[in-house]
């Protein structure tokens, strides 16, 4: 049974994977990523933007750290010395079809890091998170064009956020994990190998980055951690909320984009469990039968297995029975050391 649920596991979340990078089916309204010094998400974005363009999907970047515009965005957005306003403006005028009242387009919008834009000691005291991300997945001008727009919000672990001046608010971290549909944490393949080889060993996990808490070392992305270059890749964990409630948690492993073409259309994104070096083959012993390891020699030979096999055991004359009543009888010859008690063998 446990073949065929994990058949069953790799089909189903595998075609999820692909339905929620591809943009198929408007599968993830929101999708939050987190990321870490450790591992960017400028992998990711690549490969939202690679999926796009072979789906032909408009892609927006709102860029607060990104400098320069990125191969196959469509819309580049500056956000320097911008207010939430002039943003929301800018990203709707950068999406323009050809016909408004043709069919629908599929849209993406890509914020490089939110942290910026919450962290700011400038944004108007009234801004509303909440409302700001719900204008670009549905805007509220009933004459802007329609589109299946799909949202993708980076946010970096490794920054302090402000806390709200009301203790009784949740933070910006809290809303933005309680809106996202989709949760993807961004973990170093290196990282992942090398913890889960000390968990094998009964070892203290090993920590990278800021939480080793040593000052002024900071330990970052080690691709050949492993001692081989194949350890090179991004560890996706993925949290994906269902319309009825029902939440998924898987982990995948998407390779490095040197290993495969822009035009790849097979997906690659494979499940962590499948991978060669987080789980290695299991060496099945030849004769399949394990023996007890010992100094002693305790197997048989050929010719000691056949004298043990042609030793006749007593209980077989027992069998051997003519008339009724005679097969089973007990056969005992009695012994100069044997004590016959007459009265007994009376009763």
């Amino acid at each position: 049974m446990a073949p065929v649920n994990l058949s069953h596991r790799r089909t189903h979340n595998l075609l999820l994977i692909s339905k929620l990078l591809s943009l198929r089916d408007t599968a993830s309204p929101l999708t939050l990523l987190l990321d870490s010094l450790e591992q960017p998400a400028t992998p990711l974005f690549q490969e939202y933007i690679r999926r796009a363009k072979l789906s032909k999907v408009h892609v927006t970047l709102i860029a607060f750290e990104t400098l320069r515009k990125p191969d196959g965005c469509d819309a580049f957005v500056s956000t320097r010395r911008k207010s939430p306003v002039d943003i929301i403006k800018e990203v709707a005028a950068a999406y323009q079809p050809s016909t408004i009242a043709g069919p629908s387009k599929r849209r993406l919008i890509i914020i490089d890091a939110i942290n910026p834009l919450l962290n700011s000691r400038n944004v108007d005291p009234n801004f509303h998170l909440p409302s700001f991300l719900g204008a670009f997945i549905a805007p509220s001008n009933p004459a802007a064009p329609k589109s299946d727009a799909s949202l993708v919000v980076a946010y970096h672990q490794d920054l302090p956020g402000i806390l709200p001046l009301n203790p009784y608010l949740p933070s910006s971290f809290s809303i933005l994990t309680y809106l996202a549909t989709s949760i993807i944490t961004l973990h170093s393949f290196s990282h992942i190998l090398a913890q889960k080889a000390a968990r094998n060993r009964s070892l203290v996990a090993p920590v990278f980055g800021l939480e080793e808490e040593q000052d002024g070392v900071l330990l970052g992305r080690l691709d050949k951690l492993s001692g081989t270059g194949a350890a090179e890749g991004i560890v996706l964990e993925l949290e994906h909320r269902r319309k009825s409630g029902r939440g998924v948690l898987e982990w995948y492993l998407l390779p490095p984009a040197s290993r495969y073409s822009a035009n790849q259309v097979k997906e690659i994104v494979t499940l962590l469990d499948d991978n060669i070096l987080y789980n290695p083959p299991i060496e099945n012993d030849e004769n399949g039968e394990e023996e007890p390891q010992s100094t002693f020699e305790l197997g048989l030979t050929d010719r000691q297995r056949r004298d043990r096999e042609g030793v006749v055991l007593p209980y077989f004359d027992a069998q051997k029975g003519d008339g009724p009543g005679e097969g089973g009888r007990i056969l005992y010859d009695m012994g100069e050391e044997d004590d016959f008690d007459e009265e007994e063998d009376e009763i």
